[in-house]
């Protein structure tokens, strides 16, 4: 009986953001949390793995008022959306929680008062440039090219009341953990990033709420202000398995505490390896006891002239999807795709065309033909039945040996969080029984009687290597590995069953008719039909907005000359406020150029004046000033109205300077 039998094994990943369909690139993630958590199952561990969506935050509340729904109506869309690909990628997790959980806000609460209550949170103010794509606040030496240094993104000025937490407080005794423990922070390059660029330096300390949005969980001793992500989402890893801030924690947390691995994407490790762990110590918590920051899955095709690979982004219009992906190749081909592929420590490559060329090479010719040989010989030559005969010959010791050390290796690569690398060693046992078919030519073999039990013998140990190699299998490709152990007539053994050779029950009968596990794909014709979807979704998307076109009455043309009298230009908002008298109007300041005009409009349904501060829009300067709720207005800002009256400010596409003409 294995050593770890029973022991606790708790794994998450980083919860996914509510903001859209997630891409391959973040189901890889789920996929390679799952691999390692089955792969402990079957090492004796009893997991507990967790994944989840984060669902709060002003991205969220925009997009849902985007759709015309409530951001609760929204968030439940995509979350049934994510975990309806997680289930498709059959991906095993234990819970999926989402952070509009009641019993999770209720704990945040509870959290966010401890923390303000023992003097970690106190209240002040923010000032700085705020990106709204990722909800951060950044000093203007911080940005990169004036841009958002995450996401390139522009930043406005924004200044806005907050809780702050301490992050100085515990810093040092963060940089003692890290050091004390090299193995906290996975892969070691990332440690070396975490501690150079960020703790070293000296920490300041953190935003942790908002008043400039609503869609959150509300202070409770001070709701105007909603709990920031950072203390929100990351509190799921514990309030998922009962943690309870006033000591009535559950026996799960108590059993499951400290996490064995948080699995994350790079690209967020410092909010786990340094926020997270601040606020475990602020509430005298165990910290995980490792935090992996995984690479990315960049995209590529054959016309790319970054051969290397870029981020897969909506933007930029190169998001391969995993259900897509699923509908050519099969789910097994897909998981196997993305663990094989990705480098434990650099960012891994996918394309249509390299996803082809290891689905015929890998699965169809190394796997599967070996599978579908061996079981075919087995009916050819005996029936179906498998015998061991003890006719051994030198040449079998090679392959008897890595078929008796694979398991140990493997579990060695998984222990390292070495995915790919494991899956490596399982193929070479793969590898080495179709070699070993070409050194002992059974159909050499066959046509002798008397060599009839050295052929049974060889027989065997073919089936016995891929029988190894199929329940080493099962966590990276269960579907696979089940079907193999079908075909051999043979079940699923535990890690501690591997490591000796011969196990495979002598007479057992094969399938008869063995299935073939991949078939040869046509690159040209895989290519052809990722174009014929891709003109789908195209023409699907004509549909749509189809659907929400607008057909005016036109109004009677006008001349160059009359177009003439008009002038367009690049405004650049620098206050605004509401006109206390209306219940439509702002009045902003607009700096046009090196000129200042006060502008009245219509606006106040949907922008907030915190919102507009910072904005470029397209003013229709030379209007004839008007007297609107006893405010002169000096201009008109542009802006479209939808079919159900909603408005949108007209804004340049590229940054355009203030008083830049519109033409």
């Amino acid at each position: 009986m294995s050593e770890n039998c029973k022991k606790p094994y708790y794994i998450t990943t980083a919860i996914a953001y509510t903001s859209g369909k997630p891409h391959i690139g973040n189901t890889y993630e789920i996929v390679l949390a799952d691999s390692i958590a089955r792969f402990k199952r079957l090492e004796g561990y009893e997991v507990f793995f967790q994944t989840g969506t984060d669902e709060h935050g002003q991205k969220i509340e925009l997009k849902a008022s985007e759709a015309n729904i409530t951001p609760k109506e929204y968030v439940d869309r995509v979350a049934e959306q994510i975990k309806s690909i997680w289930d498709l990628m059959n991906t095993s997790y234990d819970k999926f929680i989402r952070t509009t959980d009641s019993d999770h806000e209720k704990q945040v609460q509870k959290i966010f008062r401890r923390l303000y209550e023992q003097g970690d949170i106190y209240k002040g103010y923010y000032e700085g440039m705020y990106c709204t794509p990722c909800e951060s606040f950044f000093t203007s030496s911080q940005l990169v090219d004036g841009k958002c240094p995450d996401c390139g993104r522009e930043c406005v000025p924004a200044k806005e009341e907050a809780y702050f937490f301490k992050m100085s407080k515990y810093a040092q005794k963060l940089i003692d953990h890290i050091n004390a423990h090299p193995e906290f922070i996975q892969p070691e390059s990332r440690k070396n990033e975490m501690m150079n660029n960020f703790l070293l330096p000296g920490l300041q300390d953190l935003c942790v709420s908002r008043t400039s949005f609503q869609w959150g969980i509300p202070v409770d001793f001070d709701e105007k202000h909603v709990i920031y992500v950072w203390i929100d989402a990351l509190s799921n890893y514990i309030t998922g398995i009962g943690y309870d801030c006033d000591n009535n924690s559950t026996k799960q947390f108590k059993t499951l505490w400290p996490a064995d691995l948080h699995l994350i994407g790079k690209d967020i490790l410092r909010f786990h390896t340094i926020y997270w762990p601040i606020m475990l110590m602020a509430l005298d918590l165990p910290l995980p006891k490792q935090i992996f920051g995984h690479p990315w899955l960049l995209q590529t095709d054959s016309s790319s002239k970054e051969a290397e690979g870029v981020k897969m982004s909506k933007s930029r219009g190169n998001v391969i999807y995993a259900d897509k992906l699923v509908e050519l190749f099969g789910v097994d081909a897909v998981r196997y795709f993305v663990l094989h592929e990705m480098p434990f420590e650099n960012d891994g490559v996918i394309s249509w065309e390299l996803i082809t060329e290891r689905f015929n090479s890998d699965l169809a010719n190394t796997l599967g033909n070996l599978v579908k040989r061996t079981i075919s010989m087995s009916n050819q030559y005996f029936g179906g039945i498998v015998e061991q005969t003890e006719v051994k010959e030198e040449i079998d010791e090679e392959l008897i040996l890595i078929a008796e050390q694979v398991a140990q290796k493997t579990v060695a690569k998984i222990e390292q969080l070495k995915v790919a690398d494991a899956i490596t060693e399982i193929f070479a046992l793969f590898k080495r029984c179709n070699k070993y078919i070409d050194e002992t030519m059974p159909w050499k073999l066959a046509k002798e009687e008397s060599l009839k039990p050295r052929l049974a013998q060889v027989l065997y140990n073919l089936t016995e290597g891929i029988c190894i190699g199929a329940s080493l299998l099962a966590p990276f490709m269960p579907e696979t590995s089940e079907k193999i152990l079908s075909q051999m007539n043979s079940k699923a053994r535990t890690i501690d069953e591997l490591h000796e050779f011969g196990k495979f029950v002598s007479g057992t009968k094969v399938a008869e008719n063995p299935e073939a596990l991949f078939i040869r794909l046509d690159p040209k014709k895989i290519l052809e039909q990722v174009k014929e979807k891709n003109e789908e979704k195209i023409k699907e998307k004509i549909e749509e907005k189809k659907e929400t076109e607008i057909n005016l009455e036109r109004k009677p043309e006008i001349t160059y000359e009359d177009f003439s009298k008009l002038q367009f230009q690049v405004g650049e908002i620098i206050a605004c406020e509401e006109v206390k008298k209306s219940k439509k109007l702002l009045c902003s300041k607009v700096k046009i150029g090196s000129e200042i005009k006060q502008i009245v409009s219509g606006i106040k349904a949907w922008y907030k004046p915190e919102d507009m501060v910072g904005k470029k829009v397209m003013v229709l300067v030379n209007l004839k000033p008007a007297t609107l709720a006893g405010i002169v207005s000096e201009g008109m800002l542009l802006c479209a109205e939808d079919e159900n009256g909603k408005l949108a400010l007209m804004t340049p596409e590229n940054d355009m300077p203030s008083g830049a003409e519109i033409c």
